[in-house]
């Protein structure tokens, strides 16, 4: 849905004219489950957003209302939830809590969501409606933060609000994202690089269109797993604090010493952390061969050493190989389910996603959801209320 459209059902809902601020979903070209461990990531932006309307509202009250869900929320800002309701209204109130325990009370707002991101699939809805409501709720208490600043404010929103013990890689590429390039990330020192992809290449993102009901608790249960590595670890070399700080010779020289469960995980993280920097050297050189054997080489990982992948997403990766202009492949997000990221020519981008989905149809019985997208803009304001 296009700004002007949802301006004109929030003036319909509302008798008010909005201000609209959108934010980017993501997909993650290399990097899994590093950005909680210090490491390196390289995510890009892509076209699907999440769009917020929002009009200054006289009595200091929130009224929440998405085109997507029936349910319409209020609350009373002198008197917010201080944890999460379980309604998907969380992420909005989330970001006002948050806003008002760090000296940025918000002021009494109509807010209308809109999204279209796939709930659930890994391309980080939850990311961009925190970054879109930051910037919607800031933007009528004169609030001005720096972008990297507003994702941190979000991050802390979904750990210490909504429960969700993620990294801060979803959230900045939110904001920071750039058309037609990837975010070289470190999330320990938040510098980051822009890195060209080449306009011969699309991105192709098929949803898998499952998600499996243990995904979060896996989630936070491999944080809790890296830290104990961490732990042990520290034994040996008492200066490190996450596991970017060690080496693939260290942790060797200590698998015996590791629990075996905790060996594999780590091995995941301190790996994938050198296939990022590499895959960075290749993209640079305009190598898209060995991006995507780094890209086949980081689905492995995930699948065999860090357990994050399932049934229909090996599939959907197995199904894109020998397919015309495939440079290579992956899971992308949190795992369980949601999509596989594929390097794809253009010229052949639509027929690999004609074929693609004919093939996982045929496997599993489902039909999938296929895009094919470039590298988009982070968050920004589309609409104010004289436009």
């Amino acid at each position: 849905m296009a700004s002007k459209e949802l301006a004109r059902r929030f003036t319909s809902m509302f008798g008010a004219q909005p201000t609209i601020f959108s934010a980017p979903g993501r997909v993650n070209l290399i990097g899994e489950h590093t950005d909680y461990n210090e490491g390196f990531v390289m995510p890009s932006a892509i076209g699907l957003r999440t769009r917020v309307a929002i009009s200054r509202r006289p009595e200091r009250k929130l009224l929440i209302r998405s085109q997507h869900f029936p349910e319409s929320f209020e609350f009373d800002l002198d008197d917010l939830p201080q944890q999460a309701t379980g309604a998907w209204c969380d992420y909005v109130l989330g970001i006002a809590v948050v806003l008002q325990q760090t000296g940025h009370a918000p002021q009494g707002a109509n807010l209308l969501v809109h999204s279209e991101i796939p709930i659930g699939a890994g391309l980080s809805s939850s990311a961009a409606i925190e970054v879109a409501s930051a910037l919607a709720l800031m933007s009528l208490n004169g609030t001005v933060l720096p972008l990297a600043e507003v994702a941190k404010l979000c991050q802390h929103t979904e750990n210490a609000f909504i429960g969700a013990r993620v990294g801060i890689m979803d959230q900045f590429v939110a904001c920071l994202g750039k058309a037609g390039h990837a975010l070289l990330l470190d999330c320990r020192s938040l510098d980051f690089e822009l890195i060209s992809i080449p306009d011969t290449v699309r991105m192709v993102v098929c949803n898998t269109m499952v998600k499996h009901q243990h995904a979060s608790g896996e989630y936070n249960q491999r944080r809790k797993e890296c830290e104990e590595g961490v732990r042990i670890l520290a034994g040996w070399y008492p200066g490190i604090r996450a596991l970017r700080d060690i080496s693939l010779h260290q942790l060797v020289q200590h698998s015996q010493d590791l629990p075996e469960t905790i060996y594999k995980r780590c091995r995941h993280v301190v790996e994938e952390n050198e296939r990022v920097r590499e895959s960075a050297r290749c993209l640079r050189a305009g190598d898209l061969s060995g991006f995507g054997k780094l890209m086949r080489e980081s689905h492995r990982s995930l699948r065999d050493l860090y357990e994050v992948s399932c049934r229909e997403l090996d599939i959907m990766v197995e199904l894109a190989e020998g397919l015309p202009g495939y440079h290579g492949g992956r899971m992308t997000g949190g795992g369980f389910g949601g999509c596989t990221l594929n390097l794809v020519e253009e010229t052949e981008a639509e027929a690999f996603a004609d074929r693609i989905s004919v093939r996982y149809q045929q496997a599993v019985g489902i039909k999938p959801d296929v895009y094919i997208c470039s590298a988009a803009e982070g968050a920004k304001a589309e609409l104010n209320r004289a436009g």
